[in-house]
């Protein structure tokens, strides 16, 4: 059994922080500090407790972050050392083998907070692990974490090939850490090969750049969306904007789409489209336009309707502050305005948000206002949200993000 490592120090909060920690959420921001007791060093775990000395948890420190503290634990009879950390793993992958089913072939098998791994993402494409690490706390502990994350696969009846780090995003600056790229080294596993794997996704085959596609190479989180797509495009024209790697797209397509205009500005994404296309034998059923999505709905919805019997909205997140959450707002409205100006009566809208700070009451507010203005009234099919594998911890809405709905126009 390794040493068990122990808190350097203990912090103080204040009762702000206390309601919040004890609402569930796991995050103490640094003006929240009341005092310190001991020395630290930013990495390091501490105990934080309350005014009156209530002890609430365990979590990594750093001072370079806004987000002081990042709970780990809220059991006093934790001892965290190698044992701790293999539980924690083998509480994220019994989880996935339990709800995805044959689908954890290609899955996230780490969400962050939702799995107690404070700014730690791995995703799973078949023999390819892509990690990303935004917390200083995993990153002291990242060599630890993937070693183990190994052989608890192994134990499950998983091989791994390579495992590809992907912490090239902007916001570790916000945690005092450089970007960072490459292949994790271990017996087994190479350390350097094309950057591609193929995955299987609702039967449909999707070539995976892992090394240069966006975050950790695929979007996930889509994967049941997706599904209820291609059953809803049987017999119709289909329009996919900001189809990115093509992923709507092809199962509209699989799923009986008479025909399916796929729209990006991204020459590359449109590259990537093709070829996914391609790997499924569907090229010549799906059209790939570089458009700019608004400008192409702008001159569709001046025309007349009917064109498209299913258009699918999936940007970007057009947010990721609360600051700028109402011009946001104000984007996504004249996108579904302009979808819904397009659709003929009985057409069906599939929109969507990736951003936590649109909120869902948000995201149908706008969806009324909307459907308002263009004097169109809507009928729900389904309100979904991300797969299960990107778990909803309740008391930390930073995991609860994707709001995905499909509409009738009526």
């Amino acid at each position: 059994m390794s040493a068990a490592e122990m808190p350097a120090a203990v912090l103080t909060v204040s009762d702000k922080a206390v309601r919040s920690l004890k609402s569930g959420h796991p995050w103490v921001y640094g003006e929240e500090v009341l005092r310190c007791e001991g020395r630290y060093t930013s990495g390091d775990l501490v105990s934080v407790c309350s005014p009156k000395g209530k002890w609430l948890g365990t979590g990594f420190v750093n001072d370079a972050s806004k987000i002081r503290v990042r709970l780990i634990s809220r059991s006093r009879n934790d001892r965290f050392d190698e044992d701790f950390w293999r539980r924690r793993i083998g509480y994220a992958l019994d989880y996935r083998f339990s709800v995805m089913g044959e689908d954890v072939s290609a899955c996230r098998l780490i969400f962050g907070e939702a799995d107690h791994f404070p700014g730690l993402t791995v995703d799973r494409f078949e023999d390819v692990l892509v990690s990303e690490v935004l917390s200083l706390g995993c990153e002291k502990r990242k060599e630890l974490m993937y070693r183990l994350l190994l052989e608890e696969l192994k134990a499950r009846g998983v091989t791994v090939r390579a495992l590809f780090e992907r912490s090239d995003a902007p916001v570790r600056e916000k945690e005092g850490l450089k970007a960072y790229t490459g292949y994790f080294a271990a017996p087994g596993l190479v350390t350097g090969d094309s950057g591609h794997v193929t995955i299987t996704e609702n039967g449909i085959l999707y070539d995976v750049d892992y090394v240069n596609g966006q975050k950790t190479g695929f979007f996930l989180d889509q994967k049941y969306n997706r599904r209820l797509v291609g059953r809803l495009a049987k017999g119709k024209n289909v329009l996919d904007c900001c189809t990115h790697t093509g992923a709507f797209a092809l199962n509209a397509a699989k799923g009986g789409a008479l025909s399916v205009t796929a729209v990006d500005v991204s020459a590359d994404a449109l590259m990537q489209a093709s070829r996914n296309a391609a790997l499924n034998g569907l090229g010549e059923k799906i059209s790939f336009v570089r458009a700019d999505v608004f400008e192409y709905l702008d001159t569709l919805a001046a025309g007349p309707r009917g064109q498209f019997g299913l258009i699918i909205l999936d940007p970007p997140a057009f947010t990721k502050s609360s600051a700028t959450a109402q011009a946001a707002f104000r984007g996504y409205k004249e996108i579904n305005k302009r979808a819904m100006q397009a659709l003929p009566r009985g057409g069906i809208l599939a929109t969507c948000s990736c951003s936590h700070f649109m909120t869902d009451e948000m995201f149908r507010e706008m969806l009324r206002e909307a459907a308002r203005d263009v004097n169109v009234e809507l009928r729900q099919i389904e309100a979904r949200q991300q797969a299960p594998d990107h778990p909803i911890l309740w008391g930390v809405p930073e995991t609860n993000y994707l709001k995905f709905y499909a509409l009738q126009v009526v």
